[in-house]
């Protein structure tokens, strides 16, 4: 069997697209629901109040950007999303390089389907982000990658990235919530006023904990498997491996998620529909992913804990005298 088989393309292609929901992800939703309820209520009645936001932080591959795909995905059919479409609801850009508010804004207003001519100041553009916003009926902005807003910036410069903020979601034009997706680092920006922070909902994904998700690391495992519709391997659903799983994902959920799909997708390209999933296919892919000697795969080595998982081209070993 390859990925020639239509077959197994269209299984793979599932489990990919197949999202495990998280408590942090419930969160995000049900605040995200009650913002756009309470939005086509005010609009509905002609109200033009003040609309809060989200901030969504987490690690690097915890899962923020996926869980802001899939909210939207959910929600699709109570928003105009098509972002070529005159109307455009929800808009979603990754914060420029460098992250001043100028470039942001410039960023912004592209993503708007309004590219910026000539030089303007910070604040033209901004006005001019608020007037597109409401041209194209948008009712959440979201900016990933935002804790580049704060970093290498002064206070002063801070406060400006915070009034701009605030001044979105207060605008009596148009008011417009604020989805903000970062690392950790986020939470400086956020805190930075208490006006803004009291604007927000807070949502954080939280690290996997070595004891308390063994049980349902091994339920993922087993329902990933069941829609790739292959086999597990006797002995593979126990605690030291899903452990080894964490380990090997740096206890982020996204990353243990990708892991754990690549093994199932190596599984079924290599036995098809029917083979098993064994432990041979997480240590092959965290060789794939990390190119580290057997010494250094979680999911190998007898002392896993030590390993750094972030590393790639680990071959300390390599050199050393074998006795």
């Amino acid at each position: 069997m390859t990925m020639r088989d239509p077959r197994i393309r269209q299984i793979i292609q599932n489990i990919r697209a197949a999202y495990a929901p998280t408590p942090a992800y419930k969160k995000l939703e049900g605040h995200f629901r009650l913002l756009l309820e309470q939005r086509r209520a005010d609009m509905v009645d002609g109200v033009k109040s003040n609309v809060r936001g989200i901030v969504l932080v987490g690690q690097s591959g915890s899962g923020k950007t996926t869980a802001i795909r899939e909210l939207v995905r959910q929600n699709a059919h109570l928003l105009a999303t098509d972002a070529d479409k005159e109307h455009c609801e929800f808009i979603s850009l990754q914060v420029p390089s460098p992250a001043t508010m100028k470039f942001v804004g410039s960023a912004t207003l592209r993503a708007l389907g309004y590219p910026l001519s000539g030089d303007k100041q910070g604040s033209v553009i901004w006005d001019q982000v608020k007037v597109q916003l409401k041209l194209r009926r948008t009712l959440f902005l979201h900016l990933d990658e935002a804790q580049d807003l704060a970093r290498y910036q002064t206070d002063k410069e801070r406060q400006s990235v915070v009034n701009t903020l605030k001044s979105l979601m207060e605008n009596s034009h148009w008011p417009t919530g604020v989805i903000l997706t970062g690392m950790p680092d986020l939470k400086r920006i956020v805190n930075q006023d208490p006006q803004l922070a009291r604007r927000l909902f807070p949502v954080e994904i939280d690290r996997l904990h070595a004891v308390k998700h063994v049980a349902p690391v091994l339920d993922l495992i087993k329902n990933y498997a069941r829609r790739g519709q292959i086999e597990v391997a006797d002995g593979l659903l126990t605690e030291q491996f899903a452990q080894r799983l964490m380990h090997a994902a740096d206890y982020e959920f996204g990353l243990m998620v990708e892991i754990t799909v690549q093994a199932v997708a190596k599984a079924l390209l290599e036995g098809g529909v029917g083979a098993t999933l064994a432990h041979r296919c997480f240590a092959d892919v965290y060789h794939d992913r990390s190119a580290a000697v057997d010494a250094l795969n979680p999911f190998l080595a007898e002392d896993f804990v030590r390993i750094n998982p972030r590393s790639i081209f680990d071959r300390r070993y390599d050199d050393e005298d074998p006795q």
